[in-house]
C-alpha cells in the first residue's frame, strides 16, 4: 500500500503584537493545530505564536527546522522527506506570509519537484495591506525589496523607480531596515519629484497603525515618527 505523501502549509503570523485570531481565519488555527513538524526563522519565537494561537498543544511534541534568508537549498533539501511518511509540515513566518519578502521560496520549490502539495492560508501580508490602502494603481505595481545602503546609490535608485513608475504606470512598493526609515523618508522627499505620490505605511493591523498618501510636495511639512517601526514605502508618479 503506498503512503500518501504529506501536505506543505504556508502558515501565515501576525505583524506585530496582536491577537492571532483577531487577524487570522480560523483555518490557521486548525491546521497548527494538527502539525507537528515547522520550518521557522527562529525557535523562540515560532514556539511563542503556536502557544498563542493554540494554546492547549502540548510544545514537547514540536520539533523545528531553521531557515532564513542565508540558508542554502542544500541545507534544506532533507526539511520535506518527513513528508514521504504522510507528515505534513508547516513554514512559519516571523511576520506576515512566507515566501513574500520571506524566507521559505526555496522549499516550496522543492516541495513542488517533489510532488508534494503546497497549500498557502489566508493571512496579513504588509505589502499587500499596504498596497490596498494607498489609494495607488493596484493593477500595475511592482515590489522591490530593499534600497540600496549607499545615499548615492539609493538616490539613484529611488529616481530610477520613479522614472518606472512615470513611464509605465506602474506603482513601486519597498521596504527599509525599521531603524532607517526616517533617513529614507527624508531622501523621498528631497530625490523625487513635488507632484509625485507617497504612501508610507506602519504598524499595518496594530493599535500604532499609520498609512497615509500624498504628494512629496504636501510630506515636506509632515515628520511622522517612524522610527523601529516596520514600514512599507509605495511611490506612484
Amino acid at each position: 500500500m503506498t503512503t500518501m505523501l504529506g501536505k506543505l502549509y504556508l502558515i501565515p503570523t501576525t505583524l506585530g503584537d496582536t491577537e492571532p485570531l483577531e487577524v487570522m481565519p480560523i483555518s490557521v488555527k486548525k491546521v497548527i493545530e494538527k502539525l507537528d513538524y515547522f520550518i521557522v526563522e527562529n525557535e523562540k519565537t515560532a514556539r511563542r505564536y503556536i502557544k498563542k494561537i493554540t494554546p492547549t498543544k502540548a510544545q514537547s511534541s514540536l520539533n523545528f527546522m531553521m531557515i532564513d534568508k542565508y540558508s542554502h537549498e542544500l541545507e534544506t533539501r532533507n526539511y520535506l522527506d518527513i513528508c514521504n511518511e504522510g507528515v505534513s509540515v508547516g513554514i512559519l513566518s516571523e511576520a506576515g506570509v512566507p515566501g513574500i519578502a520571506d524566507p521559505g521560496a526555496t522549499v516550496v520549490k522543492q516541495a513542488h519537484e517533489k510532488g508534494i502539495q503546497v497549500i498557502p492560508l489566508v493571512g496579513p501580508s504588509s505589502i499587500l495591506l499596504a498596497m490596498m490602502a494607498s489609494g495607488m494603481n493596484g493593477q500595475n505595481f511592482s515590489f522591490n525589496g530593499y534600497l540600496p545602503i549607499d545615499k548615492a546609490d539609493r538616490k539613484k535608485k529611488i529616481k530610477e523607480l520613479e522614472r518606472l513608475s512615470r513611464d509605465k504606470d506602474q506603482t513601486q512598493i519597498f521596504i527599509e531596515t525599521p531603524y532607517r526609515n526616517e533617513k529614507m523618508l527624508d531622501q523621498l522627499k528631497s530625490s523625487l519629484s513635488p507632484n509625485t505620490y507617497l504612501c508610507v505605511a506602519c504598524d499595518i493591523s496594530l493599535p500604532t497603525e499609520y498609512i497615509k498618501t500624498l504628494t512629496i510636495n504636501e510630506w515636506k511639512s509632515e515628520k511622522p515618527d517612524l522610527h523601529k517601526r516596520p514600514a512599507i514605502f509605495i511611490i506612484q508618479a
